[in-house]
């Protein structure tokens, strides 16, 4: 029998969102996890706010909101801020009622001072590590570094010399796109910034590759279930994947006889010897010549395991692009493209643990 196209009468319904969520539904246990890590981070709430005044969007609100953005890979604060006003999945999450207003897409700018200024992003990225650690998912003493870049939110129009004075330039015969001919002109990072984003630098993956204005990415990763122990962004010049990853080491290895993977670009002394006086065996991939390891490294089977399981990272590298939304940044700086990196990071991570749980049961 053919079902009527009853047109909608009414919309009022006592359904709560809770109800409205599958049971099974793998959001439940990121809220629950998000939930306990960001009740643990109270006290720094309350030290962030004043005690008068009005009362703002709770921090919690404005920092779950961001996982879902990355979660979703939602486009920007303005399209999910629209999209929460109908998207029940999303209420629930925020623990919003179905008929409690939207905040406006304005409250993630207007917020975004105070979490950089004590550090939010990077506090809440530590808590969802600990929270894997206490559940027994992070090894101790096997991990694998990475680098990658970002590409930054400036265009190549924007990348100037230095000495240029804005008078100087004439004006464009298109401002929204304007024509600009580099045909013979040397451009370098020590002799040209970009005017968009001056911490951008200029270059690429290979030499047969295309330059583009880019920060760097550098992954820590435990080599037990490939979780993200550190995620930092810093200036893409030609030490920073090594620079970065001996911080990292130094910051979360605390064992003896560690282990760390790593590609050809780590096989380098310089990267090396930091390794071994921190007590850590770099199992990094050994170039046909000149190569700074040996058969005291390669020779072990730990060291094959490891160059197995270093490909992991690059999972994490491609979900942070494709669906965290990590390929270019929407912000301008170090600091602000951090941050976002951060939560695309305690993101990953917690899809990571919550897939985790439901295989085992």
């Amino acid at each position: 029998m053919r079902g009527e196209d009853a047109k909608q009468s009414s919309i009022f319904s006592i359904i709560s969102p809770e109800r409205r969520v599958p049971q099974d539904h793998p959001l439940r246990v990121i809220k629950a996890m998000t939930d306990a890590v960001l009740r643990s981070m109270s006290k720094q709430f309350d030290a962030m706010y004043s005690k008068t005044g009005r009362p703002s969007i709770p921090p919690e609100r404005l920092l779950k909101a961001q996982l879902l953005i990355a979660l979703y890979s939602i486009r920007s604060a303005r399209m999910f801020c629209e999209q929460l006003d109908y998207n029940l999945l999303f209420r629930w999450f925020l623990d919003m009622n179905a008929d409690d207003p939207a905040f406006d897409h304005s409250s993630f700018t207007k917020n975004s001072e105070r979490l950089l200024k004590h550090d939010v992003a990077g506090k809440f990225f530590a808590a969802v590590v600990d929270e894997a650690r206490a559940r027994e998912l992070l090894s101790s003493d096997h991990f694998r570094v990475d680098g990658t870049l970002i590409e930054a939110w400036a265009s190549l129009k924007s990348f100037r010399p230095k000495d240029e004075k804005p008078e100087e330039r004439e004006p464009p015969e298109d401002p929204g796109n304007p024509t600009v001919n580099f045909h013979g002109e040397k451009r370098r990072n020590d002799t040209h910034a970009s005017t968009t984003d001056p911490e951008a630098k200029l270059a690429r993956k290979g030499n047969s590759q295309e330059a583009k204005l880019c920060f760097s990415g550098h992954a820590l990763m435990e080599n037990r279930n490939g979780l993200l122990v550190d995620f930092r962004i810093a200036e893409a010049n030609g030490t920073a994947e090594r620079d970065v990853a001996l911080a990292m080491l130094e910051e979360h290895v605390h064992v003896e006889q560690a282990t760390v993977a790593a590609d050809k670009g780590y096989d380098q002394r310089g990267f090396v010897e930091p390794c071994r006086e921190l007590r850590i065996t770099p199992h990094v991939a050994a170039r046909s010549k000149y190569s700074a390891v040996d058969g005291r490294t390669t020779r072990h089977e730990g060291y094959k395991i490891s160059q197995r399981v270093r490909k992991r990272v690059e999972e994490i590298f491609g979900w942070a692009k494709t669906v965290g939304g990590l390929r270019r940044t929407r912000f301008h700086g170090v600091e602000r493209t951090q941050q976002a990196a951060y939560f695309v990071g305690a993101a990953y991570n917690l899809l990571r643990i919550a897939n985790l749980m439901m295989a085992t049961g």
